[in-house]
Formats: structure tokens, C-alpha cells, sequence
């Protein structure tokens, strides 16, 4: 690979996301500007700023990474993914932005009336966003080590130190136009290497019968169908995972109404539906003429590869640089979503809530994952971040969704729910890796149970939430009544006189 591509993708990348970050700073001033934009933000706007942070490394290099390995398996992973906004639209969109909350423990802190639960769900939401950075660090290790030859760590530093300096200057507002800018500039530069890489291969002298034969041998053969467990447990990790995600849950404050944020996710899922065509289409096509890649250790680096392969010469360093830099966009503006949500939690917790205290917590969000990943090695990426939706599904979202939908949740059942889930989905994901050689062979099942733990954690969550609201129902908010009003109530009608 021509390393002078890589140089000039990943440095336009970066001066483009500084200075529309930098442009941002001149209109953020007030604390509502640098936490959630000041409510303003419009539906087509805020659904690109949350395709931006949504389509991370998984989406961008993780997913062909994931069908190279696995064949047909990993067409659950762009399923998931998009049908989690499907659950986000029905159930939590229009409700989390009536709650006037500024974050996740806000809501669940007033929901149920407990600093404690505030508390637990803060120290949650930082768990969580701390370990979907690590993932988006190392996939800017990856693409800084292949496009540059620079050291691994490069890349993860200079993401760390770019998101940290655009948020610690404009918050919010300024991450708003960044990662609106950076979708479609991911859109672009994942679809055109496609469209013309599918030319190339055509104009090999392949007809569409036999491009499809091959793609189709390259998607099926040579794969162990994974079990139905794991399918159902990847699917419950993916749906209920993105209704707790704290960096996508904070957009929907960013909505001036309720209606607002509906249409947002349902712009949401149109765009992740026509982006996922595409990794999907690379990961096919790496598996069809790139199978070597699985046995090397180097599936996520397919998309980046694909090109110079089926393409050599001047178009495929093009098409490189494309997609470099539209894998780099995807690092620094799903890294930016996490950094903002983390940094509002922080700044409330520990800082009272400032600017200043914004700041600072946006430095301890960027640094914190940073050392991780530095310390750490990289695993595939969209496994990984498929596990942290496991754990984001086994104890925010049951919290979350009970307390807009269920009148009995209580501040102990919300707790217990929360800690259940952190401690049987983090024990799972912790002794997993650990225990999988030794259950190989004796003890398959129990193997498969650590690996994919969501099918179990989750249902158990749920079930210690209800169990424990239910027996301390005494303990239930007297102002829960209002609160739902609230929340189910759409603003128009609110504003009806009598109403």
C-alpha cells in the first residue's frame, strides 16, 4: 500500500473534523450548549450526527471482517444493528426526550427518585462507554498501522487527542456538526469503492451468474453454522443493547420535541439500512478473493486491503484512500458520541455540572479508554463491541425501559436489576475467554453460555428488576403518575389549554 494515501486521508480527515469542530465552538457558550446543543437540533441533522456516532469500527471495518470469518452467521450483526433503532423508535425515542433529562442517570435518578440509582447508573454508563472506546481505538490502531506503517499506537492517540480537543472546545454543538459531516463522508467512501470495485470485477470477464456463483461460495462454503443459541443471544444483546447505549441515548435530548426525535430514529433507520449494504458487500467480496485473510489474523483489515487487490495500480490507491478515510471518520466520530455522554455524566457527578467541569471530564473520558487500549490487544472489533452491548442490554436497558413503561419500578428494583446484570454478564464476559479451551471439548454448551451471555443475563435482569420492585412496591416514587403523564404525553397536547 501506498503509504503517502494513507498520510493524506488520514491527515484530511483529521484538519476537516478540527476545524468543523473548532467552527462549533464560536456558537457554543451556555452549559444546554455544550450537553445537548441546546435541545435545537432538527431530525435530518441529528439522524446523520447519529448515523456518525452509531457506524463505528464494528460497522466499518468489523462487519466484512466478520462475514470473511464466518460466512452467513454475521449477516445477524447489520440485522441487529439496525433493527436495535426499530426498538428505539416503539419504545424509548419520543418518551426519554419528553423526560427533559439532560443524561441516562438523570432519567433513571428522577424516574425513581434515588441518588443511588443516579449513582449506579452513572458508574454503568461510564463501564460501558470505557469499553466501547477501547474498540474504536484499536480500530484506528489498525488502519494507522496498514495505511501509514507508523506505530499502532499513533492512531489510537491521535484519535484520543482529536476527540478530546473538539469536545473540550464545543461539547455538544460542535460534536453535532462533526458527526453529521462524518456519515455521509463514511456513506461515500464505503459505496463508491464498492460500485467500482464490483466493475472491476465484472469487467474481469465474469458475468453476473458467476460473480454471484462465487460470491455466494465465498459467503457459504467453509463455514460452521454457529447454533441457535448464539444467534438468538447475539440478536437479544444487539435489539435490547441499543437502548442503552448512553452515546446514542443523549442525541435524543439534542430534539426540540418528542415528534422530533420519532422522525429522527425513523430517518435513522433508513440510513443504517442503505449503509449496511455496503460492508456487507466487502465482506463478501473479501471472502470470495481475499479467504487467506481469516487464517492471517487480519479479517477487519479487508475492507482496507480489498481495493489494491482486485484493483492494483492508481484506481485502487484511490479507492484506498477512501476508504481510510472514511474508516478514520468512523473512529473519531463514534469515539466523539462516547466522549460527549461519558463527559456529561462525569461533569454531574464529580464537577457540579459546569463548562469547566465539562472539560475536564471530557479529558478524563478520552484518557481513561486510551490507557486501556494501549494496554490491550485487539481482538475482532465488531465481537468485541458485540459484547458490550450484551452488557449495556443486561443493565441499563432493563431500568430504562421499565421505568418509562412500568408504574411499579421502584429505586431497589432498578439497583438490583442494574448490579445482577453487571455482575453476571461482566463475569461472563471476564471468565469467558479464560474457561474456553478447557470447555471445548467437555463442555461445549457452557462454553457458547460465556461467549454470548445476553440470552440469559438479560431475562434474568428484567426478572430481578420486577421481582425486587415488586416486593419493595411501599418504596414506589409517589410522583410516578406525573412522571409517565409526562413522558407519554405528546408535547401539543400538553400545551392544549386544560390539558
Amino acid at each position: 500500500m501506498n503509504q503517502a494515501v494513507g498520510y493524506i486521508a488520514v491527515s484530511t480527515v483529521v484538519l476537516a473534523t478540527a476545524f468543523i469542530g473548532f467552527y462549533g465552538l464560536r456558537i457554543s457558550r451556555t452549559t444546554s450548549d455544550f450537553f445537548v446543543a441546546s435541545r435545537t437540533v432538527r431530525p435530518w441533522w441529528n439522524a446523520s450526527a447519529i448515523g456518525g456516532e452509531y457506524l463505528s469500527a464494528a460497522s466499518f471495518l468489523g462487519i466484512a471482517g466478520l462475514i470473511l470469518l464466518s460466512g452467513q452467521d454475521a449477516l445477524w450483526f447489520p440485522i441487529g444493528y439496525t433493527a436495535g433503532y426499530l426498538m428505539l423508535l416503539l419504545f424509548v425515542a419520543a418518551p426519554l426526550r419528553r423526560s427533559g433529562a439532560y443524561t441516562v442517570p438523570d432519567f433513571v435518578g428522577a424516574r425513581v427518585e434515588s441518588a443511588s440509582a443516579r449513582r449506579v447508573t452513572s458508574l454503568l454508563v461510564i463501564v460501558v462507554g470505557c469499553l466501547y472506546i477501547v474498540p474504536q481505538l484499536h480500530g484506528a490502531a489498525l488502519t494507522v498501522s496498514i495505511s501509514t506503517g507508523l506505530p499502532a499506537w499513533v492512531g489510537a492517540v491521535a484519535v484520543a487527542a482529536v476527540v478530546c480537543l473538539v469536545v473540550v472546545t464545543g461539547g455538544m454543538r460542535s460534536i453535532t456538526f462533526v458527526q453529521a459531516f462524518q456519515f455521509w463522508l463514511k456513506l461515500t467512501a464505503i459505496a463508491v469503492p464498492v460500485v467500482f470495485l464490483l466493475i472491476v470485477v465484472a469487467r474481469e470477464g465474469m458475468t453476473g451468474a458467476e460473480l454471484g456463483a462465487q460470491l455466494g461460495d465465498g459467503l457459504l462454503g467453509g463455514t460452521e453454522t454457529a447454533s441457535a443459541y448464539r444467534t438468538v443471544s447475539l440478536l437479544v444483546a444487539l435489539l435490547f443493547g441499543t437502548l442503552g447505549l448512553p452515546h446514542v441515548l443523549v442525541r435524543f435530548y439534542t430534539n426540540p420535541d418528542g415528534a422530533s426525535a420519532r422522525r429522527t430514529t425513523l430517518i435513522v433507520l433508513g440510513l443504517l439500512a442503505v449503509f449496511y449494504v455496503f460492508p456487507t458487500v466487502l465482506g463478501f467480496l473479501g471472502r470470495a478473493f481475499m479467504p487467506e485473510l481469516a487464517a492471517s489474523g487480519q479479517a477487519d483489515a479487508v475492507v482496507l486491503l480489498l481495493p489494491g487487490v482486485l484493483a492494483p495500480g492508481l484506481l485502487g490507491e484511490l479507492l484506498t484512500a477512501l476508504l481510510i478515510a472514511g474508516g478514520f471518520a468512523a473512529f473519531l466520530s463514534t469515539t466523539s458520541g462516547l466522549v460527549v455522554s461519558l463527559a456529561g455524566v462525569i461533569s454531574q457527578e464529580l464537577f457540579g455540572g459546569s463548562v469547566r467541569g465539562f472539560r475536564w471530564a471530557a479529558v478524563l473520558a478520552s484518557l481513561v479508554p486510551l490507557t486501556v487500549a494501549l494496554l490491550s490487544g485487539s481482538s475482532a472489533i465488531a465481537g468485541a463491541v458485540g459484547l458490550v452491548f450484551a452488557f449495556t442490554a443486561s443493565t441499563i436497558c432493563p431500568a430504562l425501559l421499565l421505568g418509562i413503561w412500568w408504574r411499579g419500578l421502584t429505586a431497589q428494583g432498578a439497583i438490583a436489576g442494574m448490579l445482577t446484570g453487571a455482575a453476571l454478564c461482566g463475569g461472563a464476559m471476564m471468565l469467558g475467554p479464560a474457561l474456553a479451551p478447557l470447555l471445548a471439548g467437555a463442555a461445549p454448551f457452557a462454553g457458547e453460555l460465556l461467549a454470548q451471555p445476553a440470552a440469559w443475563t438479560v431475562p434474568l435482569a428484567f426478572g430481578v428488576t420486577i421481582a425486587v420492585s415488586l416486593a419493595t412496591a411501599s418504596g414506589r416514587p409517589l410522583s410516578v403518575s406525573r412522571v409517565l403523564a409526562r413522558l407519554h404525553t405528546p408535547e401539543r397536547q400538553r400545551q392544549l389549554p386544560g390539558a
